[in-house]
């Protein structure tokens, strides 16, 4: 780092990471915080399946297939979504799992989904699948990113697959010649990256590419968060402030800029 940089040379890296890869992972800044994130969700999901609340959390969530079955799974995990979300600390303790890295990512005034999703793969549930495809192709900002959170180790078909940046937009530009989805994902197969993830880390991804899950095949279930950060200046799609997305970092000076009107007369 030299005296003429404004950013520290680990912002520098993590930054340079992020636009060459489309992702990084780090380790959780605040791991305590994930441990009552993951202990709740195993709570959660044993009082939906009336079972006695584990004293290892992490071996409930990863066994949960042996207790649920795939017809029943959109019901649990509708009740582990609702109760996390209900919880008044669930919010801010999952943007302090990633603030350091959001902030240099995105910025430090800053707008997030309002409710955080919860995916649940169990081995070779097929019902569960998330085609490829990009957020913005689907209402979401390109100034967006996305902050994903596993409950349990992922990796290959327990993760999700990403596609590098340096082939999104050929692999964008090849999409009318396609019949459907699984050709697509057939198209960008040999250059996708299945995502390793240990538990204790979290990922911020860059959600205009293209990315998806398959048929998880690990012995073990998937628990995975993810919700999307912005600057709150920056441009929206069709998920708007107020509805999709609610301020959480306002410094006062915006503040008080907001909020300024000239006095009559003036109309420089």
């Amino acid at each position: 780092m030299t005296d003429t940089d404004f950013l520290e040379a680990d912002e520098q890296a993590l930054a340079q990471r992020f636009i060459d890869d489309g992702f990084v992972t780090t380790p959780a800044d605040d791991r305590a915080g994930l441990d009552r994130i993951q202990r709740r969700a195993a709570e959660l999901a044993a009082d939906y399946l009336k079972l006695p609340h584990s004293n290892d959390p992490y071996a409930m969530l990863d066994t949960i297939h042996t207790r649920v079955s795939v017809s029943d799974l959109n019901g649990l995990r509708l009740h582990v979504f609702n109760g996390l979300n209900a919880e008044p600390w669930f919010r801010p303790t999952y943007f302090r799992l990633a603030r350091s890295t959001i902030e240099t990512i995105v910025g430090n005034e800053l707008c997030m989904q309002r409710r955080v999703n919860l995916s649940i793969q169990l081995p070779g549930d097929s019902s569960s699948l998330l085609a490829t495809h990009s957020d913005v192709w689907s209402g979401d900002s390109p100034f967006e990113v996305v902050v994903w959170v596993p409950l349990v180790d992922v990796r290959r078909t327990k993760s999700m697959y990403l596609l590098p940046p340096s082939l999104n937009g050929e692999m964008q530009d090849r999409m009318a010649s396609l019949r459907s989805a699984e050709e697509l994902y057939k198209t960008i197969k040999p250059h996708a990256t299945f995502i390793e993830i240990p538990y204790g880390h979290v990922m911020l991804f860059n959600q205009t590419l293209m990315h998806g899950n398959r048929v998880n095949e690990e012995p073990g279930t998937r628990w995975s968060m993810n919700c999307r950060f912005k600057s709150i200046m920056s441009p929206y799609a069709d998920k708007r402030f107020g509805e999709f997305f609610e301020p959480i970092l306002l410094r006062p000076a915006t503040r008080v800029g907001m909020q300024y009107k000239l006095p009559g007369g003036f109309h420089g």
